[in-house]
This record gives C-alpha cells, structure tokens and sequence, in this order.
C-alpha cells in the first residue's frame, strides 16, 4: 500500500515514517483494497501535552475514511488512529460481503 506521510511544519525523522509505513501496512490484512493512505503529522500550538495530532486519509474503491487522534506523542497517535481504521475497514467489508 502507498503511503503519503505529510509533517506539517516540521521535518519527520526516518523512523517515525517507517514505523507509520509498518502499522499501516498491517491494514491490508483487514481490508485488501485500500489503494492509498495519507498521513497528516501536526503539533497544535496549545499548553495541552497531549498536541500532536495524527491525521489518517485512506482511500478505498468508493470511498474514503478520515481518522484523527490527538495525543502526546505521534507514535501513541498513531496506534490509535490506525485501531480506529480498522474497525471502519473491518465494518466496510462486513457491509459490502451482505450486499454481494
């Protein structure tokens, strides 16, 4: 699956995209036909610890699911984000399997 990681204003270390790629990768075993992803990175200007926010776009044949998480750091925003995304994918699949 192509993900796009998008940090905006700040750079992404290396292994925060790998580790992104890796848990996202792990969705196609709930729903193989997710043809892309998107992942927005932000940190909100807040006094809140909890200001990094995870932002998932997946794009499936039809449509397209919009997951945001915002915790105290990218990776915990992550995980959630994506646990939330598959329980859409596994739904959408149950859906599509009563209709065909």
């Amino acid at each position: 699956m192509k993900v796009n990681v998008h940090a905006v204003n700040f750079t992404v270390d290396r292994k925060l995209v790998d580790f992104i790629q890796e848990r996202m990768n792990k969705l196609e075993k709930y729903y193989d036909k997710v043809v892309s992803s998107d992942v927005f990175l932000k940190v909100e200007k807040t006094s809140d610890k909890e200001n990094k926010v995870a932002e998932l776009k997946i794009h499936v044949p039809g449509d397209e699911f919009l997951v945001k998480k915002q915790c105290k750091t990218f990776e915990e925003a992550v995980d959630l984000s994506i646990e939330a995304a598959e329980r859409l994918l596994v739904k959408r699949k149950e859906k599509i399997r009563t209709f065909s």
